[in-house]
């Protein structure tokens, strides 16, 4: 059986270039993480259950702890702190605050991905769809309903309680 070697990936993370030398088997989530600064992006379970590593790498939302660095090379990661420029992201963020969708925040940054992603998507969606589009995310805080209040008011054009 043949060895893979380490390989040289570049990566362009939140609009900056990143270069390294990367074993086969290293995570986007460790790359984004330890080599390109991007602390955002949390490690919550390491399988793909809890979707608290969320990011969107060339256009789709990915759990980046399921994806390889190899994979990613030479696209495009977007992380919450890469979007934070955009009039969704900040609605989403204001709303989160608002209905007190934000507690200990560890869940937060995937949420707000993912919520980003799902509403560029379907602008118009109902309560049960919002519901279906995070359900890769956990949060053991919230018992969800204020995120799904948060979400839904955005979609509603509302960023009030």
């Amino acid at each position: 059986m043949e060895i893979m070697n380490e390989v040289k990936v570049t990566i362009n993370v939140n609009g900056q270039q990143v270069t390294a030398t990367v074993a086969p088997e290293e995570s986007l989530l460790d790359f984004l993480r330890n080599r390109a600064g991007a602390t955002e992006v949390k490690c919550g379970c390491n399988k793909g259950d809890c979707g608290t590593c969320t990011v969107v790498l060339d256009g789709q939302t990915v759990k980046s702890c399921l994806v390889l660095a190899a994979q990613a090379d030479n696209k495009q990661v977007l992380t919450v702190k890469g979007l934070e420029k955009e009039q969704l992201m900040q609605d989403l963020q204001v709303s989160f605050a608002n209905h007190g969708a934000v507690q200990c925040g560890f869940c937060t940054p995937g949420m707000l991905v993912t919520a980003k992603t799902f509403l560029e998507k379907n602008p118009q969606p109902s309560r049960q769809e919002i519901r279906e589009a995070l359900s890769g995310n956990l949060c053991r805080c919230t018992g969800y309903q204020k995120i799904v209040d948060a979400v839904a008011a955005v979609a509603a054009g509302k960023n009030d309680k």
